[in-house]
């Protein structure tokens, strides 16, 4: 998906700006960029591949380099950024979290305006400097922000840093991933995140929640509001369920009070008898520990993750790979499954390859009965807003293979098959288990998870689950 940061300060910014960037690293997997300017308005900018390696190890050795009193950087699971460009409206850096449908298309009428681009990311121009090209259009700042919440379709946030060392920060227009700025406790400096995690290590707190559309300019003395929040929110759910840190926050909602929230109120309805409840690391903890105390079991690790080498939950982009890394990231524990009965807790099924090879090891280690408990409900439609998974077809989706199998046809009463109180609801969740082999299945509901969020309906995207869309 992606995650930025963004800092200004009375002092130099490097250090805060390497690891307020670093505390977004579980946003992404593919490209990082770091960018500062001087009191002179001079950028400095490094970029760097991070598909093999982690942040940290790969900017430690650039960080001497960086001079001055303000900066951004991104982790982006898509194009090499920041972009630095100069036009009439002045000269900034920018940085981007977004998904451009229509790139293609930009691309094309920009160019017969006489445009022309010079980044290139995956054979097709980058989108951030698709970005600040639609900016340079406007009459000002704000007005070229605009021309981009009109023209982009799917979904944009983006850090502006300046020469004279001030940072805009704008959410996009519907909200779809979050924007937070804070104040540092000693009052000396301001930064924005997309991951709150970042802030309290390095003495910030969170100041103000951007709206949707909203636009805020901010140095190390104060922001100031440039645009109003717009008025309809479709903040992502899967923000909760599945990308977000536990320590992090959206709208006031803490990411893994969420999923304990989800976890307890599923084990309070849950019947099944288990001995115990696992999380699948590390997403399902949060519901695990909740489903414990709902249901009066105890909560035991039956499955670890190996984390000194493998501590993200992103997975390769090929499915030979994502295979291996399903194999090979995650160790059943033996002698707690040995004669058991264990409800596994997780976030999501996607594809289901992950979830089939954990049960295999987890019936090989000898459990007695193995029930999963998923705390979103089944994914049904492939997301168009956001990154957020890698699939590149609807029929990658396990739940697609299923309706495919049961009506001939993946497309056919996907309205049925996305409410939970159908006779095709219920006969995809068993097609389901038995393809992964499982004693029981169950899914939270949309009710569920707009619950437990805690904001109306209409402020929360759910299209991966019920096809609920707009622009």
């Amino acid at each position: 998906m992606g995650g930025f940061f963004g800092v200004a300060k009375k002092k130099a910014c490097v250090n805060d700006l390497f690891y307020g960037v670093d505390y977004n690293s579980h946003m992404g997997t593919k490209r990082a960029g770091i960018v500062t300017v001087s009191r002179e308005g001079i950028f400095t900018r490094s970029i760097h591949n991070i598909e093999n390696s982690y942040f940290r190890t790969k900017f430690e050795g650039d960080l001497d380099t960086f001079s001055g009193d303000s900066g951004v950087g991104v982790i982006s699971d898509t194009d090499a950024q920041p972009i630095i460009i100069n036009c009439r409206l002045g000269k900034f850096a920018i940085v981007t979290v977004a998904r451009i449908n229509n790139v293609v298309e930009l691309e094309r009428e920009l160019l017969l305006d006489g445009q022309h681009f010079c980044e290139h990311s995956y054979d097709i121009v980058n989108p951030t400097e698709v970005v600040a090209t639609l900016i340079s259009q406007g009459k000002d700042i704000v007005d070229g922000i605009n021309n981009v919440y009109r023209r982009v379709k799917g979904s944009c946030s983006m850090l502006l840093l300046f020469d004279n060392g001030d940072v805009v920060a704008a959410r996009d227009k519907l909200g779809r991933t979050p924007v937070i700025l804070g104040r540092h406790i000693d009052g000396d400096a301001y930064a924005v995140t997309s991951e709150t995690c970042a802030f309290p290590n390095l003495g910030f707190e969170i100041a103000h929640n951007l709206g949707p559309g909203e636009i805020v300019r901010f140095n190390a003395d104060g922001h100031t509001t440039l645009q109003q929040p717009l008025d309809k929110m479709q903040i992502c759910a899967f923000l909760w369920t599945y990308y977000g840190y536990p320590p992090c926050e959206y709208e006031h909602r803490n990411v893994d009070e969420m999923r304990y929230t989800l976890g307890l109120d599923m084990g309070r309805r849950d019947e099944t008898d288990v001995d115990f409840v696992s999380p699948v690391p590390d997403s399902g903890i949060g519901m695990a520990l909740g489903y414990a105390q709902g249901k009066g079991v105890p909560y035991l690790r039956g499955i670890v993750k190996y984390t000194p080498t493998w501590p993200r939950s992103f997975t390769p982009s090929t499915q030979e790979r994502r295979e291996l890394v399903a194999k090979m990231k995650l160790i059943a524990n033996r002698s707690l499954l040995k004669g058991k009965k264990v409800a596994f807790c997780d976030d999501s099924i996607v594809r289901g390859t992950q979830l089939r090879d954990n049960v295999n090891d987890i019936r090989e280690a000898g459990a007695e009965a193995v029930h999963v408990r998923i705390s979103c409900p089944p994914l049904i439609f492939p997301c168009t807003f956001l990154n957020f998974t890698s699939s590149k077809s609807e029929m990658e989706l396990i739940t697609r293979r299923v309706i495919a199998d049961l009506e001939g046809d993946h497309t056919t009463n996907l309205d049925k098959y996305a409410d939970h109180t159908t006779p095709e609801y219920a006969a995809m969740v068993e097609q389901i288990r038995l393809r992964l082999g499982l004693d029981s299945l169950k899914f939270n509901t949309v009710d569920d998870i707009v619950n437990a969020i805690g904001l109306p309906k209409e402020c929360i995207c759910t299209h991966c689950f019920d096809g609920t869309s707009y622009y």
